[in-house]
């Protein structure tokens, strides 16, 4: 599943999810539940802003020194035993571990949830080597043994899905015979993953955070399945974005604490796991050989840019819970593995403008995303920057917007014209009004009334109204150019 999973061009998955009414009611429920919790779990803690800002403050200094950090924490890995290879690009990342699998001659891998690694596309890449690879998270199970449906939520990948059709679907893929209740459904799937867990040659995580001083992988989860993919295999690989790092275990401690209230609005999560390296001498449990990925993909390419600050993003998808833009068309129509607002920038710069360039016009620019992040990502200035970036840098604006804004310029910039254009608006939109609105708009405002009506120009000029009302002070002539 690669970090591009449609396709279709951005409004056709728009007009597609649009018209999927349950999903749609789904994410609005479910933004509504994950919304309220974090508010509640953010009042609690008292001084939520001042959280955020040492969040922000933290992301930052990692950021300003990354290699620093990366290089502390790469020793201190080798130290404990474990090996560590950097992978400037997915192909990189993916040949490394395909590598271990082959070395190790395994067959079967157990996956716990890891955004990273759907980035890179390496499920298809194992099992082109043979392996059953096989998701444990309850969330992506369900999407894998759905014939690979894409996740849909950064948190929750399988919130598109109601418990009756993920009944049926465990009835056609796995046998299953109990109802639609979420415990019985729960319980047979765990009951399918646990012979898999004790059977697996390799266990494969992500990574929430890794702790430069230790040599430490942070894994931040609700099921426990991760500690049963590092604990059972005798080989793990954790994978992770480069900037998943923080310098000490005090860090680490505020930002989980940032995660898990703005996540799914709770203290802590079920299990918060730190991993060192392999076994030591003693240990009951844990992998014999441990491998870090540590994946550049492109973001190295954004450090010390304007951008930058999307890389402080600590995956908690409370920005996706407050979109009105998600709320609507859902995390399928981005196109893209990171969906929502964070994922409407992060994902044209790790992917291109010519995959993504409509994400960053998927949104009102009304700042709730920024409002929402727990370290102060200043999302909607960046979704502007990317607008400015497509139109004036890669100079990918549609022909008609270019003669649009070029004839709107003109107009604007002469009196006259201004003037003309006020006087005959209403009437040359007539045709297209109805009850003082545009349903099927001409030219520029066809795109815009697809999707919403446009309120009709009013009868009467503001200019023409002020002078009306104009009672004292000033004189005509200083509304003379309006």
């Amino acid at each position: 599943m690669a970090m591009k999973i449609d396709g279709a061009n951005f409004h056709e998955r728009v007009e597609i999810n649009l018209h999927n009414t349950f999903m749609r009611g789904a994410v609005a429920g479910a933004q509504e539940r994950l919304h309220t919790r974090r508010l509640e779990a953010a009042e609690e803690l008292g001084n939520w802003e001042e959280w955020r800002a040492l969040g922000e403050e933290i992301r930052q200094h990692t950021l300003e020194n990354l290699d620093y950090y990366l290089m502390q924490l790469s020793e201190n890995v080798a130290k404990r035993g474990g090996h560590v290879f950097f992978a400037q690009t997915a192909e990189e990342a993916n040949d490394y571990i395909r590598n271990v699998v082959i070395q190790k001659n395994a067959k079967k891998i157990v996956k716990s949830k890891s955004m990273v690694t759907e980035e890179i596309n390496l499920n298809p890449v194992l099992e082109a080597e043979g392996c059953e690879v096989i998701e444990t998270d309850l969330g992506e199970y369900i999407l894998q043994v759905d014939d690979h449906d894409p996740p849909s939520h950064i948190v929750a990948p399988a919130l598109h899905k109601n418990k009756e059709q993920i009944r049926d679907v465990f009835r056609e893929k796995l046998g299953y015979k109990q109802t639609e209740k979420p415990e019985e459904l729960a319980l047979h799937a765990r009951k399918m993953l646990r012979h898999e867990y004790l059977t697996a040659d390799i266990g494969i995580t992500g990574c929430n955070f890794a702790i430069a001083e230790s040599g430490s992988i942070t894994l931040v989860t609700n099921e426990g399945n991760a500690d049963l993919v590092t604990a059972l295999p005798k080989t793990q690989i954790t994978v992770m974005g480069m900037e998943r790092i923080v310098p000490t275990f005090e860090e680490m401690e505020v930002l989980v604490s940032l995660l898990t209230r703005s996540a799914v609005g709770q203290k802590l999560t079920s299990y918060i796991t730190v991993l060192t390296g392999p076994r030591d001498n003693g240990d009951v449990d844990g992998p014999e050989e441990f491998h870090l990925v540590i994946v550049d993909n492109g973001r190295s390419n954004i450090l010390g840019t304007e951008f930058q600050p999307v890389l402080q993003c600590i995956r908690c998808a409370a920005c996706v819970n407050v979109c009105p833009v998600y709320r609507h068309i859902g995390g399928h129509s981005y196109g893209s593995i990171y969906s929502g607002p964070i994922g409407a920038v992060l994902s044209p710069l790790l992917g291109g403008y010519d995959n993504y360039k409509e994400l960053p016009y998927a949104s009102t620019l009304c700042a709730a995303c920024t409002e929402a992040c727990p370290v102060k990502i200043p999302l909607h200035e960046l979704l502007l920057k990317h607008r400015q970036v497509i139109v004036e840098r890669e100079e990918k604006a549609p022909i008609s917007e270019k003669l649009a804004m070029k004839a709107f310029g003109l107009g604007a910039a002469s009196p006259f014209l201004y003037k003309l254009g006020s006087k005959v608006a209403r009437s040359a939109l007539a045709p297209f009004t109805n009850d003082d609105r545009i349903s099927k708009g001409p030219g520029p405002l066809k795109a815009w009334t697809e999707i919403r009506e446009f309120p009709a120009p009013n009868k009467e000029r503001f200019r023409d109204w002020f002078r009306k009302h104009q009672k004292g002070g000033g004189n005509d002539a200083d509304w003379h150019d309006l």
